[in-house]
């Protein structure tokens, strides 16, 4: 389910934190706009490592989930209240290994459906040109 405070502070903001999600607090995830669209920030914690010296891949898709979440949420005609957003499928492809740094992941719709939208994500680290790893993510839309 789509956490009002979560669209609210995308719709509203140019940048801040995303404790408003459980799961955007245990990562200390934020966001940012510009103008190539909406990415949230992962800042490097020990609590991410997995194997020695690399992060770990849950937290990795976790933070792709939730970039992929945001671009459907800023997608949305606004103005109009938020559907429900769930995620049907997550298909994540890891490309190299995430290193102790801080993670970015964004997202662009490459289908706007009434009932499905498919988002592709990246994460990178220090060169977006350099993704550590993709997701294709489907959302179910639930209109009010």
């Amino acid at each position: 389910m789509t956490a009002a405070g979560f669209a609210d502070a995308l719709r509203s903001g140019t940048a801040g934190p995303l404790d408003m999600l459980p799961y955007g607090r245990l990562l200390a995830l934020s966001f940012a706009r510009d103008a190539g669209g909406v990415h949230l920030l992962m800042p490097y914690a020990d609590a991410l490592i997995g194997s020695p010296g690399r992060l770990h891949g849950g937290s990795i898709a976790g933070l792709m989930e939730l970039a992929g979440m945001a671009c459907v949420i800023t997608a949305q005609p606004a103005g109009e209240p938020l559907p429900r957003i769930r995620p049907i499928t997550i298909t994540v492809d890891f490309m190299r290994e995430g290193a102790a740094r801080d993670t970015y992941a964004a997202g662009t719709v490459s289908k706007l459906g009434r009932r499905v939208v498919n988002v592709r994500t990246t994460a990178w680290q220090a060169d977006r040109a350099k993704p550590i790893a993709a997701a294709n993510i489907n959302f179910l839309i639930d209109w009010p």
